[in-house]
Parts: structure tokens; sequence; C-alpha cells
């Protein structure tokens, strides 16, 4: 009887080993924009895949250490990269990713929001917005795609390029929202999937659509990946239309879809 024990167990552990060698860490390099959906749908993709996710954060471009360039640069690894599809785009060019895995996710608008508590401006107009932003004591803006666009042309768009330059701020790395919510700026704008995250600040809405800008985030499998099959696993898994409810819920559009629900509205 002991023998037969002693014997199911090594079966049992040599089962357990086997099956935990299968798994895969498949390592991704993601930026702000897009990773709160991947929190949220990594969980699912862990319990079907039966492989884990690990997240390595950064912006898709910009100066800083952290950014994903900067990273794959000094040789840090990753499986697959999601960020801005134009710096993605330039990566590509370098050869830093498996032809032909690019997979495009979704997009991404830009949004503002206030610290929680103060008065709440509209900004559904282009003439509401550009009164907002002159009657604004500070403004904040990140150091990634929507921060580019709103330095180098919504200000120069709306008129007001040399009335607002002495009081905008370009915060790097970090959520702008997290900057708002501390009281540093009066308001602070991103990509809205990167602002409703951040607890302490109220959400007032995206820019109007005549000034807005979009965003694209994509996908991609890096040349040096040690899991590239999971990771275009993983990558198909986020563009599937299951995965895309979730990835609307943040706040993004589905590729070439509709205008996404504005959370201010969404019954909790």
């Amino acid at each position: 009887m002991q023998k037969i024990y002693h014997s199911l167990l090594i079966t049992l552990l040599f089962a357990s080993v086997s099956s935990g060698a299968l798994a895969k860490e498949v390592t991704v390099m993601i930026s702000g924009g897009f990773k709160a959906a991947l929190e949220k749908l990594a969980p699912q993709f862990e319990a079907e895949s039966g492989d884990n996710i690990i997240l390595i954060s950064g912006p898709s471009m910009g100066k800083t250490p952290q950014a994903i360039p900067a990273r794959l640069a000094r040789g840090e690894n990753a499986d697959v990269v999601i960020m801005v599809g134009d710096a993605l785009k330039n990566l590509e060019k370098d050869k830093w990713l498996l032809p032909g895995s690019r997979v495009e996710l979704a997009d991404s608008s830009i949004g503002m929001v206030v610290k929680q508590g103060d008065s709440e401006p509209t900004i559904k107009k282009q003439a509401d917005l550009r009164n907002t932003l002159l009657q604004a004591k500070s403004i904040a803006y990140s150091d990634s795609a929507s921060g580019r666009y709103v330095s180098s042309q919504l200000f120069k768009k709306l008129g007001i390029e040399d009335k607002v330059k002495e009081k905008v701020h370009m915060i790097q790395r970090i959520p702008v929202a997290s900057e708002v919510a501390k009281g540093k700026y009066a308001l602070g704008f991103q990509q809205v999937s990167e602002l409703i995250p951040v607890s302490g600040v109220t959400f007032i809405g995206e820019l109007p659509e005549d000034v807005q800008y979009i965003t694209r985030f994509s996908g991609a499998v890096t040349a040096k990946a040690e899991h590239p099959k999971e990771g275009k696993a993983l990558l198909n898994f986020l563009s599937s239309a299951e995965a895309q409810k979730t990835i609307r819920a943040t706040g993004m559009r589905s590729v070439k879809t509709e205008r996404p629900v504005n959370p201010r509205d969404t019954v909790q």
C-alpha cells in the first residue's frame, strides 16, 4: 500500500512539474493608453491559455529611460509590444519586430479631467474648450502622442497658443491625472483610457470632434521574442470581438467603429 501511495505521489508531482513547464511567461511592454484594458483581460487570457502575462510599462515615445524604444535599445526582453501605432511603425522600420505580426487593437481619444470637487467646466464645443483653457490657472498634458498633439496643434487650432504658453506643463512618464488629483494643475489632458482609472479626478469628457485627435494602439511580436507563438495568440485574443467589449469599457474605441460611451453617463 505504501509503495502504491509513493508511486501515486511521484506521478502527481511529475504531472504538476510538467504542467508548470508548459506554461510560458509572455512579457509585454505596454504604454499607458492600453494598460487598463490588458489588466482587465489578462486573467481571462491566462485562464484560457495556461500562460502568464508579465507587464512592463513605459511610454510609446519620449526621452525617458522607461520609454519602450529605449528599453528595447538597451537590451530589455519582451515577447510583445503594445503601443501607439506610429511609434510601433518606427520599431518596425528599425527591425525590432517580427515581420507580419502587427495587429490593430483599438483607437483612443483625448479627454480632460479636473481635480475631484473642483468646478466642472464644459468642453462640448470648440468655443467652450477655448474659454475653459483661457480661464484655467494651469494646464497639464503627457509626453506621449496625445500631449504632442495638445501642445503642437490643439492650442494653435484654437488660436490661443501665445495666451497659454506660460501655464502649460508637460508631464513625463506618470499619468497626468495623478498630478491633477494632487492639485498641482487645474486641467489635465491625456487619452481617455489613461484618465479614467485614476482616482481623485473628475472626467469632464472628450475633446470636441472637430479638434479631436485619435491615437491608434497596435501590438506586435518582437523579433527577439522567446515566446513568439504565445505572443501572437495574446494579440489575436485582444483583437477578438469578445475582448473588444472590455476594451471599449475602458474608454477606447474598437478600430473603425462607434464613439465610446462617456463613463460619466454609464450607470455602474
